[in-house]
């Protein structure tokens, strides 16, 4: 028989590619002999996946082909509806049950929305995120398997991109996004205070592979705004506020997560251009209460530097932040609208011809409960209908929208004569490169027995533990206090396990009894008045504390020596609790164990300071929004951090 269709739902041999082997040894994703396949076919002696299903291979489904053929081939064939439903992504609920539309284990709000089989056939949709994920990652890796078989199925046989937020942190904060079951390092702000390039290089590749165990081929990250304005609730998210550091940090990451080729990578999408750190008193622009980027020290080309550097390492993608840049381009709208931002300086200045996607939600406002709506991020064209949105997104040069299901509008623009097919074709054709170059047209499913053997790697924990550790920076170390290495300490400690702590110190049950406090904070942070529940949970406002909590923290400071380790989400204002303390250690997400290793001196700090921490409110407040380290009078500089005396 010249043709034989092998429609079957184990394991397959597909001849048409060739195993290989990167430098690390992984094997290539669109080089995995074995996949889940229903659309293998054999024909004239050459093996193929026939996604469309016309018993021939066409252009797009030969490997062969250069991806240019292969796109404008595919191209060809969609209808309008399926070019309008590749420029949207927008999350989806994982079951627990690994069935796509099912509902088992869902809850709360992830419940509520609708499964992936609702957008992929309504709306022709093949870009996704996820929010919530099952603890069992090998869950996950079956319910996005059987996605992918799904897709096979739909006409043209288009695969989808899953993507994600962040999930490698300790602390992830400001976000729905846990990171149960993967790997854990501290957060960005960590790998700053570090500051070595190759350990960023060795994170970003441990994250390339565990993503891609799952079929996350496409991350959100990595965000590299600069934290200019203390106050700013997204700092954990980044580096820096310094531009050389950042984008030093930037180049190794990318390189990382993307891999030598994206066909064994994770396609980054860098974020928020143009810089989205200068928030006018940090508020978010997230939110209706944002009162938009301002640039009072003339420095807005200053926070171009680390993106330079990530157009240098070639990213995927460039998401534009919700902000509106005041003052600063032709018209005071946010920056997925803002045609100076779009296409002057990202297409024309920096000659950028990869995917740019909108940030989630620029078009329609989100019902969030009784007499609570999230409004779209809209800022400066509230005025506009839905329709007249995204049109306007599109004609400032954008390809994709975030957080989004809306391509019937992307059709009615075009059927209604105020929007080419031609340019929808531009942005479809960035996007289906993307696809090609990640190898999911040749092979898009993962092995789902590799999944606890990639996942959770011992020498990656090892990895992860010395992030959380050494990222540490210590502050203070009055008589060389640290680390509690002479004698089997008592301690009294407070936000700690006690369980934890047992192994390292005597546990005591009073400050009285105790040699030594050991305190853990968080950076303080208080709640705008808003009904919007994910509003109030970012950390806006001051960075000190106040009132009763700083009371009781300086009564436990004057009653026993204190050691205080603070988690800095932000720079918190510590002067007095600095000044009362025998020593203070700063934490960019770290478990307690991590604490404790350093503290009794199994390990090192060897943190420095990745912002300044200012000495007062009034300093923050008098700081410019745009400018690094310019507070007056800093508690601690940029830079700064302290070694155990050896």
């Amino acid at each position: 028989m010249n043709k034989v269709f092998l429609y079957i739902l184990g394991f397959v041999i597909f001849t048409g590619c060739k195993n290989s082997k990167t430098k690390d040894g992984q094997d290539q994703m669109s080089s995995n002999l074995y996949h889940k396949s229903q659309v293998v076919i054999e024909k004239d002696g050459r093996t193929f996946r026939d996604l469309n299903k016309n018993e021939k291979m066409d252009t797009y489904e030969d490997i062969h082909q250069s991806i240019d053929n292969r796109v404008e081939d595919l191209l060809g064939q969609m209808t309008l509806e399926e070019k309008a439903g590749m420029m949207f992504i927008n999350g989806v609920p994982v079951s627990t049950d690994a069935v796509p539309d099912g509902k088992q284990g869902l809850k709360g709000f992830v419940a509520t929305q609708p499964p992936i089989t609702e957008n992929m056939s309504a709306k022709k949709m093949t870009h996704f995120n996820t929010w919530d994920i099952p603890e069992d990652l090998s869950i996950l890796a079956k319910w996005y398997n059987n996605v992918q078989q799904l897709a096979e199925n739909t006409r043209l046989g288009i695969p989808i991109t899953m993507a994600s937020d962040p999930r490698h942190h300790f602390n992830e904060k400001n976000t729905e996004i846990a990171s149960l079951g993967f790997t854990q390092f501290c957060e960005m702000p960590g790998f700053a205070a570090i500051g070595d390039e190759d350990l960023v290089r060795q994170f970003a590749n441990i994250v390339r592979k565990e993503f891609m165990a799952v079929g996350f081929r496409e991350s959100l990250s990595p965000q590299i705004d600069l934290a200019t304005e203390p106050r700013w609730a997204r700092i954990n998210g980044g580096f820096s506020e310094d531009a050389s550091l950042t984008s030093r940090l930037t180049s190794s990451y990318i390189e990382g997560l993307q891999g030598e080729k994206l066909t064994n990578g994770v396609a980054c999408m860098t974020k928020h251009f143009p810089g989205g750190g200068p928030q006018k008193e940090g508020l978010d622009p997230d939110f209706i209460f944002h009162k938009g980027q301002v640039y009072p020290g003339d420095n807005f080309d200053y926070h171009l530097i680390p993106f330079e550097a990530a157009f240098e390492s070639n990213t995927a993608g460039v998401m534009p932040y919700y902000g509106v840049p005041i003052d600063q381009t032709e018209e005071n709208v946010a920056m997925g609208y803002n045609k100076t931002i779009i296409t002057t300086l990202l297409r024309e200045k920096y000659n950028y011809d990869g995917v740019v996607c909108t940030n989630w939600g620029l078009i329609t406002d989100i019902p969030m409960g009784p007499d609570v709506t999230w409004e779209a991020r809209a800022w400066g064209v509230e005025h506009l209908s839905e329709t007249e949105r995204v049109l306007k997104v599109i004609e400032v040069g954008c390809d994709q929208f975030g957080g989004e299901s809306r391509p019937e509008l992307v059709v009615q623009l075009v059927t209604e004569g105020k929007m080419t097919e031609e340019r929808i074709d531009t942005s479809v054709r960035r996007l289906l490169r993307q696809k090609f170059e990640l190898g999911l047209f040749d092979n898009p499913f993962v092995d789902e027995m590799k999944v606890t053997e990639i996942i959770g790697a011992e020498s990656s924990k090892v990895l992860g533990e010395k992030t959380q550790q050494i990222s540490m920076t210590l502050l203070k170390n009055k008589n060389s206090t640290l680390p509690l290495v002479k004698k089997k300490h008592k301690v009294y400690i407070k936000n700690l396990d006690s369980i934890t702590v047992a192994k390292y110190a005597e546990v005591v049950s009073s400050p009285e009894e105790a040699d030594f406090a050991i305190l853990r904070l968080n950076t303080p942070w208080y709640p705008v008045e808003t009904k919007n529940f994910i509003a109030a949970s970012f950390h806006h406002g001051d960075l000190d504390f106040k009132g009763e909590e700083k009371k009781e923290i300086l009564n436990l400071l004057k009653k026993v020596p204190t050691i205080v380790d603070i988690y800095l989400d932000r720079p918190a204002v510590i002067p007095e609790i600095t000044q009362s303390a025998v020593a203070v250690i700063a934490d960019f997400g770290a478990s307690d164990k991590s604490v404790c290793e350093i503290l009794f001196g199994n390990s090192e700090p060897q943190g420095k300071l990745p912002f300044e921490l200012p000495s007062s409110m009034e300093a923050v407040r008098d700081q410019k929004t745009d400018v690094p380290y310019d507070s007056k009078n800093p508690l601690f500089e940029f830079g700064f951090g302290l070694k155990y005396q050896q």
